[in-house]
């Protein structure tokens, strides 16, 4: 199998009859389901994943996976991963990137200082906020483009933000 994107993940289960909240990371957040998703086993090890029903509630949406029939079964797979084969995502923009394309670069500022690596990402509701570890501590970084990102290269695996170190 070729290159995995994480898209999601599988939080709390719903109820006793085995569904599960489901986390999305696309966007917008109904797109998930529209892929072939692979759960993650461990190791490195996927495994296709059926969803047999899905709704939304609230901000996350509550599934019914197949083969996972109650709330034991959905309470093993709590916190797994979703992911998807990166050659089913659609091609982007010349300045876009999957998030997955953004992990382990490694981060400067503006004064061409080392932050650290990129090592997590969330949503906040306004923008997506970047987190980079790294000698100076921890970084939560706005992702937005031409205010605090000045500049990605995924060839030389680094980016440019416009960011102090103190903060």
């Amino acid at each position: 199998m070729g290159q995995k994107v994480v898209v999601g993940s599988i939080g709390a289960p719903h109820g006793v009859r085995g569904w599960v909240r489901v986390n999305s990371f696309t966007e917008p957040a109904d797109n998930l389901f529209s892929y072939q998703l692979l759960l993650e086993a461990g190791n490195d090890n996927w495994q296709p994943i059926k969803v047999e029903k899905m709704q939304p509630h609230g901000n996350v949406f509550v599934a019914k996976l197949a083969n996972v029939d109650d709330r034991d079964q959905a309470a093993l797979i709590t916190n797994a991963k979703i992911a998807v084969q990166r050659e089913d995502l659609p091609e982007l923009a010349n300045d876009e990137f999957y998030w997955n394309d953004l992990m382990g670069l490694t981060v400067y500022n503006q004064d061409d200082i080392k932050l650290g690596q990129v090592v997590d990402f969330f949503a906040t509701g306004a923008n997506d906020v970047i987190v980079v570890r790294g000698e100076s501590g921890e970084h939560l970084i706005p992702y937005v483009p031409e205010m605090f990102i000045l500049d990605v290269n995924l060839e030389t695996k680094q980016i440019k933000v416009l960011w102090d170190l103190e903060f």
